[in-house]
């Protein structure tokens, strides 16, 4: 069976191709729109409403296009990059042009496994962006600037401006940047909640370094999960690399998302995309902008899915909260009283259909913050009261290099395509785990198996792994030539990912 994986736009594709289309019923293709004098009657049925027109993009586009800027990254990158069997320089120019990753070859500005980072500048991608206010604040996804050492904003007119990293939220993918610029055109925010299935809606963006390219589609979903922090809104508006940050918007020329994933399984657009609502997205910036960091509240446990199967055979009737798989020791959740095996089915009085509704509703919880929750524990509902804590937020893309794991605290695998660095106290306390090794850099067998920079490796092959130390141990236990599970923490979620070894 083929997988699907979800990917933020700006790497997913590793070629761009033009392939031209065929008009059914042009030309010779003898199909008329025409009815035909001899054809036989027949008993046709109660015709479907008659759409009067398609809507006319043309005011939105002359209205909200000023709004909508192209960014250019560069990043500080290794030599080693550059040596890639059968590329020349001419066809890595034409993939860092079009911010298209370069096939099987770690990201740019990170330490690949076995060579050195020599602190090279050079371009690294391109995305889109939108003016939040006449005084320079722009807003785009947490991803389009990752990593960058600079940040160039180019605005409809053709000007450009260096941008200012005020901050990045990667739990959201939001971002925003500063330029010294005033006077200039700010969008308008609109209300998701008015936003309806089936609704029409625009993005404007920058796909493979095309600015100001304008695509159109109607609101597939709503409230579409993901496996990600946020609950996205689905469409069928053609998205693709250099889109990431665009602002989605309704036939109001309000912006109502930002367009940030696509779904595929082929690299390239296939009817699927989706976007960040942009009331998340705005409560997000809004604490960026007053002061570089996101607070989110916690409350110190780890959770599951609750199966049809569980909550049948616990009396829970049909599936629905948080299973509680394990509580932090003296975290809110453990002085609350909550147990492991709990079900979480309330919070503020909010029933849990889905067991992400919880990490939303309690990270946008003021920290300090007397909740109730309701669990549902040995076929009894219980009533708690639970102080919320404060998640550690993690280090903004506008942080300095201090803090940095040294390269001691690093280790590789090569065969994997891995390197990995040990988690500060905080990282630990923030994702409630004792210990585990990050990811900080992936190639070939890594990258193929689905993992992703950021990620966090708590076991190999079974074996717990807390620091890098244990990691190395771990590898020396497991064949090298087989395929390993690894347990991964990805945000939220844990699970468990099969690497093949690469081929000698």
């Amino acid at each position: 069976m083929a997988s699907f994986q979800i990917n933020p736009v700006h790497a997913l594709v590793l070629a761009a191709s033009v392939a031209a289309g065929a008009l059914v019923g042009g030309a010779g293709s003898g199909y008329s729109l025409m009815p035909q004098a001899h054809a036989q009657a027949v008993v046709a049925p109660a015709p479907a409403p008659v759409v009067s027109g398609l809507p006319d993009f043309t005011q939105l586009v002359d209205l909200v296009g000023p709004s909508v800027v192209n960014i250019r990254t560069t990043e500080r990158i290794s030599s080693q990059a550059n040596a890639i069997p059968g590329m020349d320089e001419e066809m890595l120019e034409f993939f860092r042009r079009f911010g298209v990753p370069v096939p099987n070859v770690p990201r740019p500005g990170r330490p690949q496994p076995g060579g050195e980072n020599e602190g090279e500048e050079r371009p690294s991608g391109v995305g889109s962006g939108f003016i939040l206010s006449t005084d320079g604040f722009v807003m785009t996804n947490a991803h389009v600037v990752d990593g960058a050492s600079e940040v160039i904003v180019t605005l409809a007119d053709k000007r450009e401006f260096k941008a200012k990293i005020i901050g990045a939220d990667k739990r959201t993918d939001v971002a925003v940047v500063k330029i010294e610029a005033t006077g200039l055109p700010a969008v308008k925010i609109g209300d998701v909640n008015r936003l309806k299935v089936g609704e029409w809606v625009m993005a404007i963006g920058s796909p493979f370094g095309l600015e100001n390219s304008v695509t159109a589609g109607i609101v597939s979903a709503k409230q579409r999960d993901t496996g990600d922090y946020l609950p996205f809104i689905q469409t069928d508006v053609a998205i693709n690399p250099g889109n990431s940050g665009g602002p989605l918007l309704n036939l109001r020329g309000e912006v109502v998302g930002i367009n940030s994933q696509i779904y595929s399984r082929s690299g390239g657009f296939m009817g699927i995309s989706f976007a960040i609502p942009i009331d998340e997205a705005v409560r997000v910036s809004d604490q960026l902008r007053a002061t570089g960091k996101v607070t989110r509240g916690r409350i110190g446990v780890q959770i599951g899915q609750v199966t049809k199967e569980v909550a049948e055979s616990i009396g829970l009737g049909k599936p629905r909260g948080a299973l509680v798989s394990a509580v932090e020791p003296d975290s809110p959740a453990a002085k609350a009283g909550i147990e492991a095996g709990d079900i979480i089915v309330k919070f503020e009085g909010k029933e849990l259909d889905k067991v992400a509704d919880l990490p939303r509703l309690v990270g946008n919880t003021k920290p300090g913050t007397k909740s109730a929750i309701t669990v549902f524990r040995r076929g009894q509902m219980r009533d708690l009261s639970i102080v919320i804590a404060e998640i550690e937020p993690e280090e903004t893309a506008a942080a300095s290099a201090e803090g940095q794991p040294s390269s001691s605290a690093t280790a590789t695998a090569k065969h994997l395509g891995l390197v990995v660095t040990e988690l500060t106290g905080a990282q630990k306390k923030s994702l409630a785990i004792k210990g585990g090794v990050r990811i900080t850099s992936i190639a070939d067998a890594a990258a193929k198996a689905g993992l992703r920079e950021g990620d966090v490796v708590l076991a190999i092959a079974n074996t717990e792994v807390l620091d890098t130390k244990g990691f190395e141990a771990a590898l020396a236990k497991a064949d090298k030539n087989k395929p390993v599970n690894l347990l991964v923490r990805r945000g939220e979620w844990s699970q468990y990912v099969i690497i093949r070894p690469s081929a000698k």
